[in-house]
């Protein structure tokens, strides 16, 4: 393995965590939610409006999530190509899109994706990503399948704001555990990928 092959995956690791403490974390915090939503008819026009401002409250944060969701999956996807072209395998390997690369780059790095649902979790938040980019689609029913619990249709802490027809990609629910559980399955993969000294292969991020 070259040097710059060698340092990638420490320095990958500390620019997701930096993004995710710094930007994605104080960002959800930051953000008004409500644990129930109350319907039924409004006593008052007062209380009809802090109704629907609650409403459009949720459903910023969900969106927020959603993006920040793209954006992980965005930012390990760039950092997976440049580490794989690093090691030679994009050119000995010809690899072809994420699912390829993560592989091999997997088996280079002896790393075992099924510990801790590791390969899982990347692939899920990767799906989860194409859901928010491109809507209803092949990847939206793959989800669906693979993660039926980002779905709730009896949430009382939910209101789809989007006129028409009930599509899922837009009752697709991301939560701050969901982004916690991104962003430690791409850190602990660079952190397992990592060969030097005290690498960190198990970040602190912990489920609420």
């Amino acid at each position: 393995m070259t040097a710059l092959a060698e340092q990638l995956p420490r320095i990958f690791q500390a620019n997701l965590d930096r993004l995710f403490v710094r930007v994605i974390q104080p960002t959800m915090d930051a953000l008004m939610l409500h644990p129930v939503l109350e319907q039924g008819e409004a006593a008052s026009m007062s209380e009809f409006l802090d109704r629907a401002a609650a409403q459009v409250d949720n459903y910023t944060a969900n969106e927020a999530a959603k993006s920040f969701v793209l954006t992980l999956a965005g930012v390990f996807e760039r950092q997976l190509s440049i580490w794989t072209t690093a090691t030679g395998l994009t050119d000995l390997a010809k690899l072809r899109g994420f699912q390829e690369q993560l592989l091999a780059g997997a088996q280079y790095a002896s790393l075992d994706l099924a510990i801790d649902d590791l390969g899982a979790e990347i692939n899920e938040m990767f799906t989860v990503a194409n859901v928010v980019r491109h809507g209803e689609g092949p990847s939206c029913e793959g989800l669906r399948v693979m993660a039926p619990a980002l779905w709730d249709n009896t949430a009382a802490d939910y209101i789809d704001l989007v006129p028409g027809p009930r599509r899922p990609s837009e009752t697709l629910r991301i939560r701050r555990n969901d982004l916690v559980r991104y962003v430690r399955a791409t850190t602990r993969f660079w952190g397992r990928a990592d060969p030097l000294p005290m690498a960190v292969t198990n970040p602190p991020y912990w489920l609420s």
